[in-house]
């Protein structure tokens, strides 16, 4: 499993959100500039985060975007599979209708602990693990 560019963009975006939740809506464009990420790129990303009530919006001079819900509601596997879709490390795994060779396949049980532990990582880490974690090892650090 790979985490593409969008994935880590989500996720950070999400964890700007989460560090500046006042309540307030933050422009895009203020994310973008402090992530050093494309608006642009983040007008896709949000649009995906948006449909999935992750996030809230509003239109207008005090617009923007913030968390629908508190950071520790959010878990990072949600959010990455919100934008990436699966994350699990062969299509295989995925497959309603597997392949031919599975119920024999000497790797399968392999794929599926990798899959386990993925998902145990991702699964049980929220954005509000991943702050505490930052600050924890940054305490000076006011922004990600």
């Amino acid at each position: 499993m790979k985490i593409s560019t969008k994935g880590r963009y989500a996720l950070r975006l999400m964890l700007d959100l989460a560090i500046n939740h006042t309540g307030s809506y933050i422009p895009l464009k203020t994310v973008a500039q402090r992530q050093n990420i494309s608006d642009k790129y983040l007008e896709q990303i949000i649009h995906q985060l948006s449909k999935a009530g992750f996030v809230q919006s509003a239109r207008g001079a005090q617009g923007g975007y913030r968390l629908a819900h508190t950071p520790d509601e959010y878990t990072v596997g949600e959010i990455l599979r919100t934008v990436e879709g699966s994350l699990a490390p062969v299509s295989c795994l995925d497959c309603k209708t597997p392949c031919d060779q599975f119920d024999s396949c000497i790797t399968i049980g392999l794929y599926k602990k990798i899959q386990q532990a993925i998902d145990g990582v991702v699964d049980h880490t929220t954005l509000h693990d991943m702050i505490s974690d930052y600050r924890t090892k940054h305490p000076k650090a006011e922004n990600i």
